[in-house]
């Protein structure tokens, strides 16, 4: 498995060096050091969300390969009903765009750009006072992957690659690329994408907080508009799936401002607020 160790340790030291040049110029040195004081009391004002993410991802790690047992089973056999709809389309994408710059560049963007398109805005809205915007990402993170494992049970299908509609270019360019997503996701796991719907979730989180971060919001769109592109330009995702993704990118991002905004919304002022003596006045 070294070559797993060597995959880990290159997106860690490309994503954390981006991080780091992100926190500085994104972020900027003042909130970063109203965060170093006050980190402690943001995690904990949204411990239930990070908590409710972490038993999702639990639960998808531990389960993953059981419940696509039972999609292989009992689940709805779409991958011919995919191709009769879509037919060539990721083909002709890759015969018609395909170069050796763009399947560098597409290669890196869907494991480089996607890991930090993912981590750094948790650190971003980490940083900003109240926890709200925080705490709606992380479940609307909860709920793409909650639905998504729950719609990867009840459908079995295969991507493009393994249908010879189109070529693999993640192994063309780096058989380990692909290895490593073979550690996180099984190969019938593709409708919906996972990498567009977390990817509009972010581009869409980056638009409604432009005001706290008008900088970050052109990257991340940039960013995730470049994530969907390569699902299919590297022939691992239908179109189809795309189109699922944003479907469960944009209710996912719905559900989480439902859930924070009905349940703790006023959280983060009832916590900061210092306890007052009662005086006879307030009787």
């Amino acid at each position: 498995m070294s070559w797993l160790v060597s995959v880990l340790g290159s997106v860690a030291l490309w994503v954390g060096g981006a991080l780091l040049l992100a926190a500085a110029t994104i972020i900027g040195p003042g909130r970063l050091r109203e965060l170093r004081g006050d980190l402690t009391a943001r995690l904990w004002r949204s411990r239930h969300a990070l908590a409710a993410l972490g038993l999702v991802l639990v639960a998808s790690a531990v389960g993953r390969s059981s419940l696509q047992v039972i999609s292989r089973l009992w689940g709805l056999q779409l991958t011919g009903l995919i191709y009769a709809i879509e037919g060539e389309f990721v083909g002709w994408i890759q015969a018609t765009f395909a170069t050796p710059e763009l399947t560098v560049y597409f290669s890196g963007i869907y494991v480089y750009g996607y890991a930090f398109l993912l981590s750094f805005p948790f650190l971003a809205y980490l940083a900003l006072p109240r926890t709200e915007t925080l705490r709606r990402l992380l479940v609307a993170y909860a709920f793409n992957y909650a639905i998504g494992l729950a719609i990867y049970t009840l459908v079995f299908a295969h991507g493009p690659r393994n249908l010879d509609v189109a070529t693999s270019l993640l192994v063309t360019y780096n058989p380990d690329f692909t290895a490593l997503t073979s550690e996180i996701n099984e190969a019938t796991n593709v409708f919906p994408s996972l990498h567009t719907s977390l990817s509009v979730t972010v581009a869409t989180f980056a638009v409604l907080t432009r005001k706290e971060y008008p900088a970050w919001t052109p990257i991340a769109l940039w960013l995730s508009t470049s994530v969907v592109i390569a699902t299919m330009y590297l022939g691992i995702h239908w179109l189809i799936d795309v189109i699922g993704g944003i479907v469960l990118a944009l209710g996912s991002v719905y559900l989480s401002y439902r859930y924070v905004e009905a349940d703790d919304a006023d959280a983060d002022e009832r916590d900061a607020e210092p306890v007052r003596p009662a005086t006879p006045n307030d009787e």
